[in-house]
């Protein structure tokens, strides 16, 4: 009893329900292992008694929590709620409110007017609601107890898409133009979403997370696992778009034409050679042409606005920078480096800032070209007339020896790794390698780290897609040795990550897409739906499961999603409708049952939604082939309420491989394979945009403009 009880103080569960009906124990050993990884000594029985004993007192006597949470126009939240009789409290609005030098000043009713409870209007009480934003509160008693804390006071949802709309879902590094160095990069991102916004009228384009991707060769390909989640990759840079690039001279212009000339050979070895995307090749291009771009000084102009960009990044930026600089030196993995640079804050590492300077300003200088790049991308979108813009997407975690773990080791849990519990797809279970973010610590820093996170991947963002979105309610921690099967949950206080979500989006005037795919916790979804995070739908998944198990109509969709028919981690739909990705798996030895068996369910699974389609009338009689079964499930999507319908790039010109691959590593090339037509052959940006079965497809979404009559006939 006392280590459960200990644990629930803390937010560790030592039970999980896989589904209904089953409810399964956590093993003691992981419950000590979360606890430790927390800083609570649970080791032996006298230490949860100590570690208990605290930690009641100090819920007894905590006058406030570390981070208040009020949701504007809302009753007051507990920790309000529930000040004593008599308690002053005072509010120091945070830099650049109105009044910001005027703090607020408030008490509690005495003796003789009751507190307010819990669930009371703000409006019927003593409390003045301060504006927006992220505040300093004090609180003192009458018994002279006196407690501070980060109030959060935050818009009750997150902006809304202005009308219903649709775009393109692409993974950035696979959309190769004329131009590119062997990757998609931010210049075809830029133009991807002028021509679409212009031509296809559609909405927004939402990309792969760009964020920086730990050093070394081979890199690890996978977006999803960078060494920050604050600053983005200059691989992603468009080299000849960078002004100073113009202004490089002799010798350092030769140079630069002959490292163009090898980024041709990648990028036609990727198109035309069978060869597959070389982010490592790449960034060894890139990186040598941003080192002479380096050298050419910047206009005043322009280091003025450089000067402005460190300014507002400030230590964040400047630890990042030195990270790479001393990668450079000592290699990506930080907990091997000297003692003393594993510290960020000590003498030998302030020392080497003082003797790297040169590298930590070409790193600063890389991230904020990336910037520049990430802000025309999103001019480029809006000005094309684009509803929402570039959708950015933000992973889960970041890789254990990557920046931000060294830049913020006490915000990370040692030891642990995010991942999933066993469920009916996994019996072993996942572990993703990623290694969470501490809630006591987020919360004792009033959620400082994430707030910065959010607000530079918003900096340019018409909207963020937040990948496993549960994430912000609860996470499966996984002690380092252990398999997933021996994790536990740890509860996020959701409250508070969702308000900071929602204030920065705001702030922001951005959209925010929450993947909710898979195994979500009762309740998840209404409490997202209630701040206005919408969803993801994915067509093959929605059917009537707490009835006739058949496909769910259009009208009992859900209106708050983005609805599509895959995703990266799942088969383009060319190849569920054809059973590719079935043999592809048993291929590379992936099934479980015989292939037989698997083509049989999913024919039958295919069969009955392309019947569905056909009795709606979206599969006409004389059009029953592959490429008309794709213009049919996209005629689906945009008969539901789905404020977003989301079209993977890929779908529209065939392309039956999936990016990635779940369960593999070295089996499939994951993260490294370019858009390709139905044969498999790569297309650039420039023939996908002149594809005749694009075309087609975006017939089916593209609004219908009213007909203009000529003058003559409006005259008349």
């Amino acid at each position: 009893m006392g280590l459960s009880r200990l644990a629930a103080l803390h937010g560790v569960a030592t039970s999980f329900s896989p589904s209904a009906d089953v409810t399964v124990s956590v093993p003691d050993d992981t419950v000590t292992a979360v606890l430790a990884a927390l800083g609570v000594d649970a080791a032996t029985p006298e230490d949860v008694r100590r570690s208990l004993a605290a930690a009641e007192s100090a819920a007894a006597s905590r006058l406030l929590p570390p981070t208040v949470v009020v949701w504007s126009g809302e009753p007051l939240p507990p920790a309000l709620a529930a000040l004593p009789p008599g308690a002053a409290l005072t509010v120091d609005l945070e830099p650049g409110s109105t009044d910001a030098s005027q703090p607020l000043r408030m008490r509690v009713p005495g003796p003789e007017g009751a507190p307010p409870a819990a669930g009371e209007p703000t409006a019927a009480c003593w409390w003045t609601e301060p504006p927006l934003g992220v505040h300093r509160l004090t609180a003192r008693t009458p018994d002279h107890r006196h407690a501070t804390a980060v109030l959060v006071v935050a818009p009750d949802r997150v902006p809304q898409p202005p009308a219903r709309t649709h775009g393109f879902l692409v993974q950035l590094y696979s959309l190769l133009s004329a131009r590119s160095w062997g990757m998609g990069d931010l210049g075809d991102l830029a133009d991807l979403a002028a021509w679409s916004g212009r031509t296809l009228q559609t909405g927004f384009v939402q990309v792969n997370p760009l964020h920086a991707a730990v050093p070394g060769r081979p890199t690890d390909p996978s977006p999803y696992r960078p060494s920050s989640r604050r600053f983005p990759d200059p691989v992603h840079l468009h080299i000849e778009s960078i002004p100073e690039y113009g202004h490089v001279a002799e010798p350092g212009r030769a140079l630069l034409d002959d490292l163009r000339q090898e980024a041709a050979a990648l990028r036609e070895a990727v198109l035309n050679k069978g060869a597959l995307i070389d982010r490592d090749a790449v960034w060894a291009l890139k990186r040598q042409a941003l080192e002479l771009i380096h050298q050419v000084p910047l206009t005043p102009g322009r280091r003025a606005a450089y000067c402005d960009f460190l300014a507002e990044q400030g230590q964040a930026l400047e630890d990042h920078a030195l990270w790479c600089a001393l990668a450079e030196v000592h290699g990506p993995r930080w907990r091997g480096w000297p003692a003393g640079l594993r510290d960020p804050r000590s003498l030998l590492t302030t020392r080497a800032r003082t003797e790297l300077l040169d590298r930590v300003d070409f790193h600063c200088r890389l991230a904020w070209l990336t910037d520049t790049q990430l802000a025309t991308a999103q001019s480029a979108a809006r000005e094309s007339g684009m509803a929402v813009g570039i959708v950015h997407d933000l992973a889960v975690g970041v890789h254990p020896d990557g920046a931000d773990t060294w830049a913020q080791q006490d915000a990370f849990a040692q030891g642990m790794s995010v991942g999933a519990p066993p469920d009916a797809f996994n019996a072993h279970g996942q572990d993703w390698g990623l290694p969470p973010w501490r809630p006591d610590a987020l919360a004792a820093s009033g959620y400082a780290p994430y707030r910065a996170l959010l607000r530079g991947l918003l900096a340019h963002a018409g909207a963020l897609r937040i990948d496993h979105v549960m994430g912000l309610f609860r996470l499966w921690w996984v002690p380092e040795g252990r398999p997933p099967t021996e994790g536990t949950y740890v509860a996020q206080d959701a409250d508070a990550m969702l308000a900071v979500l929602v204030l920065e989006a705001q702030r922001a005037g951005a959209v925010v897409i929450g993947e909710d795919l898979g195994t979500v916790e009762p309740g998840v979804r209404e409490v997202l739906a209630r701040r206005g995070v919408l969803g993801t739908s994915v067509l093959w998944f929605e059917r009537d499961w707490g009835g006739t198990g058949r496909p769910l109509p259009p009208e009992e969709w859900r209106e708050d999603c983005v609805a599509t028919a895959t995703t990266h981690d799942l088969p383009s739909t060319a190849a569920r409708l054809t059973g590719d990705h079935v043999t592809l798996r048993h291929r590379l030895g992936l099934l479980t049952r015989p292939l037989e068996q698997e083509l049989a369910e999913d024919a039958a699974d295919t069969t009955e939604w392309l019947a569905y389609l056909a009795r709606l009338r979206m599969l006409p009689e004389g059009e029953r082939d592959e490429e008309a079964a794709v213009r049919a499930v996209h005629r689906f999507l945009l008969r539901t309420p789905a404020r977003m319908a989301g079209v993977w790039l890929p779908d529209t010109v065939g392309d039956r491989r999936p990016q990635n691959l779940p369960g593999t590593w070295d089996q499939y090339p994951n993260w490294r394979l370019p858009v390709a037509d139905a044969e498999g052959h790569p297309v650039t940006l420039e023939q996908i945009a002149t594809s005749p079965r694009l075309h087609r497809l975006m017939d089916v979404l593209r609004p219908r403009r009213p007909r203009t009559a000529p003058p003559d006939a409006r005259r008349s």
